[in-house]
C-alpha cells in the first residue's frame, strides 16, 4: 500500500545557502535603540510646516539681530530730503515723515518683540514650573490652597494690570537713564508676566508631577531619603521638560502680541526705540498716502506669531507623540 502523506518537504537546490554578511544591517539602523530627544528630533523633521515654521523664524531672527549691523542708517537717524519715500533702492522699506529709514526701524522692532517674548517665556517657564512642581508633589491641603490661589490670579485682568503697574513706574523710571530708552510699558510687561502668566504654566506642571510622583523611581528616592527639593530639581523637573518647552514655545507668540498691542495703543517702548506695534500706529494717519508703512511691520509680526504657533504645534507633537494620536 502505498504512502500518499510524506513529511519530506522538496528542497530546491541553493534554498539553506549561507546568508550575505551585511542581510541584517539595514534592519538593526531600524531597530537601534534611540534616545527621547533624538527621537523627538527625527518626528520633528518629519513635520514639513513645523520645519518651515523654524526656517522663517531663524531668517526673522537674522534679520533683527544682524540686519542693524549692516545697515548704514540707525533706528533714530533722520535723512532731510527722504521724508516719505516710498521703498527704493536706499530705501528697501521707504521712509516715515521724518526721514527715518522704516527698514532698520523693522529690524529693531522685530528684535524687541523677539526679546519680550523670550525673556517672557522664561519668567513663565521658571515660576510656573517651581510653584506647580511644589504644588503637584506636596499634594493634600498645600496644593488645595495654592491651586485657589491660582484661580484667584486668573480672575485678574491682565491689560488694565498693565497699564496700572505703567502707570505707577512711570515716574521712577523717568530718574533712571538706562530704563528710559526701552520705556516704561515694557518693564510693566515682564512684571505683569512674572505676577499673572505663569498660571497656565503651574497648572500644566502641577499635573505632569502629580502623575510622574506615582513612578517607581520616584519611590525609590523616597525610600533612600531624598528631600522635596532634590526630586523635584533631579527627578521630576527633568522629566517634564518636553512638556515644559512645547509650553514656552506656545507662550511667545502671546508675549509679543501684548507688546504689539500696548506699543500700539501708546504704551510700549517710548520713542524715538521703534517697535512693531508703534510702527503701525504711526502707519495709521498716512494709511491712504503711504500703506507701505503699514504693510511692512504688520506682515512681519504676523510671520512671527505665525511661524511660532506653528512651531510650537510641530514640537508638541514630537514630544508627546500620544497628544497627536489622541
Amino acid at each position: 500500500m502505498k504512502n500518499y502523506i510524506s513529511l519530506q518537504v522538496p528542497v530546491e537546490k541553493d534554498a539553506f545557502d549561507r546568508l550575505p554578511a551585511d542581510f541584517y544591517q539595514d534592519e538593526e539602523k531600524d531597530t537601534r535603540a534611540v534616545g527621547y530627544w533624538k527621537a523627538a528630533w527625527l518626528r520633528l523633521k518629519k513635520n514639513r510646516i513645523a520645519m518651515t515654521a523654524l526656517v522663517i523664524i531663524l531668517l526673522i531672527t537674522l534679520f533683527a539681530v544682524v540686519g542693524p549691523l549692516l545697515s548704514p542708517y540707525t533706528y533714530d537717524q533722520q535723512v532731510h530730503g527722504d521724508e516719505n519715500l516710498f521703498p527704493c533702492a536706499a530705501h528697501p522699506f521707504g521712509t516715515d515723515r521724518l526721514g527715518r529709514d522704516l527698514m532698520v526701524r523693522c529690524m529693531i522692532g522685530t528684535r524687541i518683540s523677539l526679546l519680550v517674548g523670550v525673556v517672557s517665556a522664561f519668567i513663565v517657564m521658571v515660576i510656573g514650573s517651581i510653584y506647580g512642581a511644589i504644588s503637584g508633589l506636596c499634594g493634600g491641603k498645600v496644593d488645595l490652597v495654592m491651586m485657589r490661589v491660582v484661580d484667584v490670579i486668573y480672575s485678574v485682568p491682565e491689560i488694565l494690570l498693565i497699564v496700572v503697574i505703567k502707570l505707577v513706574i512711570d515716574e521712577p523710571l523717568s530718574h533712571v537713564a538706562a530704563l528710559q530708552k526701552i520705556g516704561s510699558g515694557l518693564i510693566a510687561i515682564f512684571i505683569v508676566y512674572g505676577c499673572l502668566y505663569w498660571v497656565g504654566m503651574a497648572r500644566i506642571v502641577r499635573g505632569q508631577v502629580m502623575q510622574l510622583k506615582e513612578m517607581e523611581y520616584v519611590t525609590a528616592a523616597n525610600a533612600l531619603g531624598a528631600k522635596r527639593g532634590e526630586l523635584i530639581r533631579e527627578h521630576l523637573i527633568p522629566n517634564c521638560i518636553g512638556q515644559l518647552i512645547a509650553t514656552v514655545m506656545m507662550q511667545i507668540p502671546s508675549a509679543i502680541f501684548t507688546e504689539a498691542f500696548l506699543s500700539f495703543l501708546g504704551m510700549g517702548v517710548s520713542a524715538p526705540m521703534a517697535s512693531l506695534g508703534s510702527l503701525t500706529s504711526d502707519a495709521l494717519s498716512g494709511l491712504t498716502v503711504a500703506p507701505y508703512r503699514m504693510i511692512f511691520p504688520a506682515v512681519i509680526i504676523s510671520l512671527i506669531i505665525l511661524s511660532f504657533n506653528l512651531f510650537g504645534d510641530g514640537l508638541r507633537d514630537a514630544l508627546d507623540p500620544k497628544m497627536k494620536k489622541s
